[in-house]
């Protein structure tokens, strides 16, 4: 938490404890899903080592396939409502009243990292961490794609 909190990244031994110690747990003895994680080879490469050493294996690893277009048109229109957190977004789901959340008539907002420059910029760093990832995960077998649009 005190890295978030600093805005800092969080370092790899930190994380790939915290999911060694999560996936250690006994609700995950069936199997769980990631979100999120891996987000670097070198985390791939602990979770196959963690992996390992639970004694359990990876069945898939999913990878969305959305537009960059449609991305961007899908997180720029996103709205939250400051009241109650509820999600709208201009196009694909509109408030009734605009600027004005349906569920408790709080005001709606945009956040601040949701602006067009820097969600480009986040797709673009997206796609270069990942596609190393796909590149991993594709050699071990693991990797299938499915259409998000």
């Amino acid at each position: 938490k005190s890295f978030i909190d600093k805005g800092a990244l969080v370092p790899d031994e930190v994380t790939i404890g915290i999911v060694r110690e999560r996936l250690s747990q006994e609700d995950c003895i069936k199997g769980f899903l990631l979100d999120g994680f891996p987000r670097t080879v070198a985390q791939a490469s602990a979770l196959e080592e963690i992996m390992k050493d639970l004694g359990k294996k990876i069945d898939y690893v999913l990878n969305i396939n959305v537009d960059s277009g449609l991305l961007l048109t899908r997180l720029t229109g996103r709205r939250i409502c400051k009241e109650c957190g509820a999600t709208y977004h201009l196009e694909f789901n509109p408030p009734a009243k605009a600027d004005v959340c349906d569920k408790c008539g709080g005001e709606l907002y945009q956040r601040s990292d949701d602006n067009e420059e820097t969600v480009a910029n986040r797709l673009d760093v997206n796609i270069k961490q990942t596609k190393p990832l796909l590149d991993f995960y594709g050699e071990l077998g693991y990797l299938e794609s499915i259409n998000g649009e």
